[in-house]
C-alpha cells in the first residue's frame, strides 16, 4: 500500500519520515503544516536574513543593498526573483522595527509624507511601466544596474557626515530659503528613490538617508533619521514588490527562510539604535558593498 506522501520545494517527505518511528498514527493533521514549514527553512537564508536584519534595525540601511547582492553573488539566485524576493523581505523586517522607533518618537512622519509623495507614485508607474513592457525579463542588465546603484550608495554612506556638515552651513546661512525648498526636494529625491527601488530593490536605505540628511542636516539626528528612514521604505517597498509578486517572480520559502532570521535580529538592532551611535558599522557596510559593487561588474 503506498505510503502517504506530502511533495513541496525539497522534495517529496513521507509522514514516517517526518515524525520518525512513530508513525503517522501519533501525528494529526493540525500539526503537519508546521513540520513542513519548520523543514522547508533554510539555514543559509536564514542567517543571511538576521544579518541583514540587524544591520538594518541599527542603521536604517541594508534591506536592498546588502540582502539584493547577496542573494545574486552568494547564494546564485536569479536576478529577478532576488529582487522580487528582497522587497517583500525588507517591506516586512522594517515593518517589525518601525513600531519601536515610533513609540519612542523618533520618526519625523513630516519628512516620511514628503518623501512618499514622490517616491509612491513614482514605484507604482515604474511597476506599471515593466509590467506592461517585459523590459524585467531582460536579466542581462539587472545584477550591473544594482552594483551601479550599491556602489553609489557606499560612497553616499561615506560623504554623508560631510554633506551634512555642509549643507548645515547652507541652512544655518539662509534659514528662509532653505525652508521654503524642503518640501521640492524631498518630494523630488523621493521619486528618484521609487524609480531605483522598483528597478534594483537598492537606494531606500542607504540612498534615503543621505538625501535626509542633505536636505534636512539640522533635525536629523542619527536615532531619528535611522527611524525615518526605516519608515519611509516600508510601503515603498510594498507598491515595488507588488508588481514582481503578481509575475510569480517571489521565492515564497526563500523568503521565510530569511524572515526567520531577520525578525528577530531588526528588533535586536533598533533596540541599540536606541541607544547608541553605529557610525562604525556604516563604514563597515560601505566598504563591503565597494567590494560588493565591484563583484557584479566582473
Amino acid at each position: 500500500m503506498p505510503s502517504d506522501v506530502r511533495g513541496g520545494p525539497c522534495g517529496a517527505v513521507s509522514k514516517q519520515e517526518m515524525y520518525g518511528n512513530s508513525g503517522p498514527a501519533q501525528a494529526t493533521d493540525k500539526n503537519v503544516p508546521w513540520v513542513t514549514l519548520w523543514a522547508m527553512i533554510d539555514p543559509a537564508y536564514s542567517i543571511a536574513g538576521a544579518c541583514t536584519g540587524f544591520v538594518v534595525g541599527l542603521t536604517g540601511v541594508g534591506g536592498g543593498a546588502l540582502m539584493t547582492p547577496l542573494l545574486l553573488l552568494f547564494f546564485g539566485v536569479a536576478p529577478q526573483t532576488a529582487i522580487a524576493t528582497d522587497l517583500w523581505f525588507a517591506a516586512i523586517t522594517k515593518l517589525v522595527a518601525v513600531p519601536m522607533h515610533h513609540r519612542k518618537g523618533q520618526v519625523d512622519w513630516q519628512v516620511v509624507r514628503r518623501l512618499w509623495l514622490g517616491s509612491l507614485p513614482m514605484a507604482l508607474a515604474t511597476v506599471v511601466f515593466v509590467a506592461r513592457h517585459g523590459a524585467i525579463g531582460r536579466i542581462d542588465w539587472l545584477t550591473q544596474a544594482v552594483g551601479a546603484v550599491v556602489l553609489v550608495a557606499a560612497v553616499g554612506i561615506v560623504s554623508g557626515p560631510a554633506l551634512q556638515s555642509w549643507m548645515r552651513d547652507r541652512r544655518i546661512d539662509a534659514p528662509a530659503r532653505f525652508r521654503r525648498q524642503q518640501p521640492l526636494l524631498s518630494v523630488v529625491s523621493g521619486g528618484l528613490l521609487g524609480l531605483l527601488v522598483a528597478l534594483t530593490s537598492v537606494g531606500a536605505g542607504a540612498l534615503g538617508s543621505v538625501m535626509m540628511v542633505a536636505i534636512y542636516p539640522l533635525r536629523m539626528t542619527p536615532q531619528r533619521l535611522v527611524a525615518t528612514d526605516i519608515a519611509h521604505a516600508i510601503p515603498l517597498a510594498l507598491i515595488a514588490g507588488s508588481g514582481y509578486l503578481a509575475a510569480g517572480m517571489v521565492d515564497g520559502w526563500m523568503l521565510a527562510s530569511m524572515l526567520a532570521g531577520s525578525v528577530p535580529a531588526v528588533l535586536a538592532g533598533s533596540a541599540l539604535a536606541l541607544r547608541l551611535r553605529a557610525r562604525w558599522l556604516r563604514v563597515a557596510l560601505a566598504a563591503v558593498l565597494v567590494l560588493v559593487a565591484v563583484k557584479t561588474f566582473i
